[in-house]
């Protein structure tokens, strides 16, 4: 039901663009001229135009040999004869065997990948993920320790320069009395 409705709701809208296109000249007699018959008519005076021209026919043949030669890989079909693809091959022969090598080294090592060790990491990342929490932590404290620590060393240092300058004050008054004293 659906279905039916929609096809007369496009009838309907077909009908409105004839009657815009064609306007009262689209009924004649209680004949409407409807489009589609239209485009068939004209579609099939193009084919029949075609049919009689030797240099259409020609060019439709032509199309499907175009359609070859736009092909990409046409190219390499002609450019490059089946030799130099063997000859390409055995180019790369060496870097083939030693892929073959590394997958043979690979396959080997499946065992290893396939172990219990490895299929139980997933169970084992929330553990891992609250201690790379815990590791975020503790370098948070240990930067803001470095930097107490660093002004305690800056402290210390400032108080050792002034209790040296207060020494060396001393040590100069001190001697100069013993030689006014002598």
């Amino acid at each position: 039901m659906e279905s039916g409705t929609g096809i007369e709701s496009l009838q309907l809208r077909l009908d409105d663009l004839e009657t815009k296109l064609y306007g009262d000249r689209g009924v004649r007699a209680g004949k409407s001229v409807k489009c589609a018959d239209a485009l068939v008519k004209v579609q099939a005076s193009l084919a029949n135009t075609a049919n009689k021209r030797e240099r259409v026919k020609i060019l439709h043949k032509k199309i499907e040999d175009l359609l070859k030669y736009l092909d990409p890989q046409f190219i390499d079909k002609i450019a490059v004869p089946d030799a130099i693809k063997v000859e390409f091959i055995l180019a790369e022969e060496e870097f083939i065997l030693s892929q073959a090598s590394l997958l043979e080294q690979l396959s080997g090592l499946r065992p290893l990948l396939d172990s219990s060790h490895i299929t139980v990491a997933p169970e084992h990342a929330s553990k891992l993920q609250s201690l790379s929490q815990i590791h975020i932590l503790q370098q948070d404290q240990y930067k803001d320790l470095t930097e107490d620590v660093k002004m305690l060393f800056e402290d210390y240092n400032k108080m050792m320069f002034l209790l040296s300058k207060q020494f060396s004050q001393w040590d100069e008054m001190l001697r100069l009395l013993e030689t006014s004293s002598k």
